[in-house]
């Protein structure tokens, strides 16, 4: 699929920053949110069930994978914290992804599924929804009493996974550790993951088909959000997306917003990835599960060479797919420029690895979905840098004009992956700081000698291999 035309944003003018926003995108950039970053899934799911237990009025989830053995840090599974909030009165609503793979990592709403349910005795409400293809419903969002004064949206990446509630910086279960984020969200640009939700539900596609809703019939449908929520905070948001095009029709617009045709699709993701590392001018910071696309390793070869320091954080054992890219001549070229990215003495590919409990080292597996810009803007939400999640998949990213937001994150996960506080410094500093440190590492590694923090450098060259 060809990359839409990437022109300013209405709103660019508003922004505190160099970084344009999208301009081909259901929802409106918006002032007035206050942001919480989330590291890694157990303080994420504990927040997460906090917010659950306090809601009045609605839960409403998107579910891409769901773990058979996945339990919340209390022990519950996702089941027991749904049932007991629709115990409370409260209007739960999920929306499954259904695919025809065959493995057990989602809940596809088969008999034994709805069997299982209704031996719980479980009364919220849910549907099912195929993406198009082979492709993937992606989203995983969480959003809490929605419409009313007190709306909290979380938006990101962690999986109902039993490894992401492992954290990556301590003695766990062995080789059991995931690095993740989610995004807690209040004020205006929660109404847009209520606007997002709503389009999805309503237009569901297993809504009338065998077994595709649960505890309600497909006329269920959800009124569209009218207001934006009041202001919370400081931070400027725009909600992103992709959407295949034929996904869905209903163009009824966002609070404030112009209508949006989404029947022709959504890609304002890609596009902000592209327009935000083009707009560079002294630091790319990323966390990807992968690095795949073309393009956007032609588009970081170009801010390189225009001085731009970048550190991309991927797991250290790809994917298998990854190694079977490898093995195809078609691939050859993408994997030359990839390698070519060591040649600029400001870039450093990393990977982070864990103590275990007896005493090994285990590399972490990345499953975050982050950007960082020059220290004033940010990118959270489920999705990767891949073709596929920019173009196929459907996704939901939120795009972040906050300078103190922004520089208390890259600090935090500075933290947690060198064990250095770089609060204080400047963002180019901090960065050449990881480089040295990662590098570092990979000699001590490479010499059985401990490491210093989790972070160690990767030679593109050999990635996959």
């Amino acid at each position: 699929m060809s990359a839409p035309e990437l022109g300013r944003g209405p709103a660019d003018a508003a922004l505190p920053s160099h970084i344009p926003s999208a301009s081909a995108c259901s929802y409106p950039v918006r002032a007035g949110n206050a942001l919480r970053a989330l590291i890694d899934g157990e303080p994420a799911f504990r927040r997460i069930c906090e917010a659950v237990q306090s809601a009045k009025n609605s839960v409403w989830v998107t579910v891409a994978f769901l773990y058979p053995d996945f339990r919340m840090p209390d022990g519950r599974t996702v089941f027991d914290v749904l049932d007991a909030a629709k115990a409370r009165g409260i209007d739960v609503r999920v929306i499954f992804w259904r695919t025809d793979r065959a493995d057990s990592l989602h809940f596809h709403g088969r008999e034994d599924d709805h069997a299982m349910l209704a031996a719980r005795g479980s009364r919220f409400k849910a549907r099912w929804d195929r993406a198009q293809k082979h492709y993937c419903q992606h989203q995983k969002s969480w959003l809490i009493d929605a419409g009313t004064p007190d709306e909290i949206a979380f938006v990101g990446g962690i999986n109902l996974d039993p490894m992401s509630v492992s954290a990556p910086g301590h003695a766990g279960r062995d080789g059991e550790h995931i690095h993740d984020v989610y995004l807690e969200l209040r004020g205006p640009s929660a109404s847009d993951v209520h606007h997002n939700f709503a389009q999805r539900w309503n237009e569901a596609s297993e809504r009338r088909s065998d077994r595709g809703t649960w505890s309600h019939s497909h006329e269920d449908v959800l009124k569209f959000p009218t207001r934006a929520s009041a202001a919370a905070g400081n931070s400027i948001v725009q909600m992103q997306r992709t959407v295949r095009a034929g996904h869905y029709f209903d163009t009824a617009p966002a609070p404030g917003a112009e209508r949006y045709d989404i029947g022709k699709g959504e890609f304002s993701v890609f596009e902000q990835y592209v327009k935000a590392i083009d707009a560079a001018k002294r630091t790319v910071y990323i966390e990807d599960q992968y690095l795949a696309p073309p393009d956007i390793i032609e588009h970081l070869h170009a801010a390189l060479a225009r001085g731009v320091d970048v550190v991309y954080l991927a797991p250290a054992d790809p994917e298998r797919q990854v190694k079977d890219a490898r093995l195809k001549p078609s691939a050859k070229a993408f994997f030359e420029r990839l390698a070519a990215l060591a040649g600029f003495d400001h870039f450093a590919l990393v990977g982070i690895a864990a103590p275990q409990t007896n005493g090994t080292l285990e590399n972490v597996y990345v499953h975050a979905k982050i950007m960082m810009v020059d220290d004033c803007w940010a990118t959270i939400g489920s999705c990767n840098i891949a073709s596929q999640s920019f173009f196929c998949d459907t996704e939901l990213n939120a795009a972040i004009w906050d300078e103190d937001f922004v520089r208390d994150l890259r600090a935090t996960l500075l933290k947690e992956h060198l064990g250095l506080d770089t609060s204080r410094m400047e963002d180019r500093d901090a960065m050449r700081l990881y480089r040295e440190a990662a590098r570092e590492n990979a000699q001590r590694r490479h010499r059985g000698e401990k490491m210093n923090g989790l972070a160690f450098a990767l030679d593109p060259a050999m990635y996959g291999m």
